[in-house]
């Protein structure tokens, strides 16, 4: 294994907005997918740190996050959830010195529960000189019966598949610094980065190996996020 290809640490960013009822699953799932990373590398497991970015939380947000004493929770006011991204990697990663090969960034959702193996396979294709992951997202029950048959109906979850989703999203930390972060957007941030990593060539994955669960519902945090295109969705499959 090259130096260029090995990961000694990891960053996993979560944005929140007033995500009491769905955070305690998010970061259970996070636990589990730290404690496989730890159960595969053996010895010498990179070091891990997570930072739940509470943006504009006027619930119980900011309580739960501090149930968790091994994860870090910090507070903003940008009111969108790509500044709310880019914080969250500045904070764990606050020069561009930090911006290492070495070092891999994961992001994913307060209101979304990734799978155990979600970090494990991530540094497992990043020491495959992979820099950049992408995974898919299934809807969670909260999904009425006739849009989650449209939903099925229009995203093939399979290997070479052609989503992306700031949900369950990897990249190697130096890269991500080269194609300039997270922007400051409300939406389609994930989009944006993953179309600037391609401007320039990066090495890149789409994987249905680690499905991330995220919420079905259909008002959400962000005027341009998942829920709002769950809502088109719904909007189309009435009759």
């Amino acid at each position: 294994m090259s130096r260029q290809d090995s990961i000694d640490r990891v960053v996993v960013v979560v944005p929140a907005r007033n995500e009491e009822e769905l955070l305690p699953r998010c970061l259970s799932a996070l636990d589990e997918a730290i404690a496989e990373v730890g159960d595969v590398a053996g010895q010498a497991p990179p070091v891990i740190d997570v930072v739940v970015v509470l943006d504009r939380c006027s619930d119980g947000t900011a309580a739960i996050a501090a149930a968790w004493p091994k994860i870090e929770s910090i507070s903003t006011n940008s009111g969108a959830v790509g500044a709310a991204r880019r914080t969250g990697v500045r904070h764990l990663l606050p020069t561009s010195d930090h911006f290492t090969s070495a070092t891999w960034i994961a992001s994913t959702d307060a209101d979304s529960a990734v799978p155990p193996n979600w970090l494990s396979a991530q540094l497992a294709f990043a020491r495959n000189s992979v820099d950049l992951v992408l995974g898919t997202v299934i809807p969670d029950e909260g999904l009425a019966d006739g849009v989650r048959e449209r939903w099925d109906a229009q995203h093939r979850l399979v290997e070479g598949h052609g989503h992306v989703h700031g949900a369950n999203l990897g990249v190697r930390a130096d890269r991500y610094l080269q194609a300039g972060e997270f922007a400051r957007v409300d939406g389609h941030e994930d989009v944006r980065l993953v179309s600037d990593l391609r401007s320039l060539r990066v090495s890149e994955i789409r994987t249905e190996l680690i499905p991330v669960l995220t919420s079905g519902r259909l008002t959400g945090r962000a005027p341009a996020g998942f829920a709002g295109y769950l809502r088109d969705q719904a909007a189309e499959a009435l009759p």
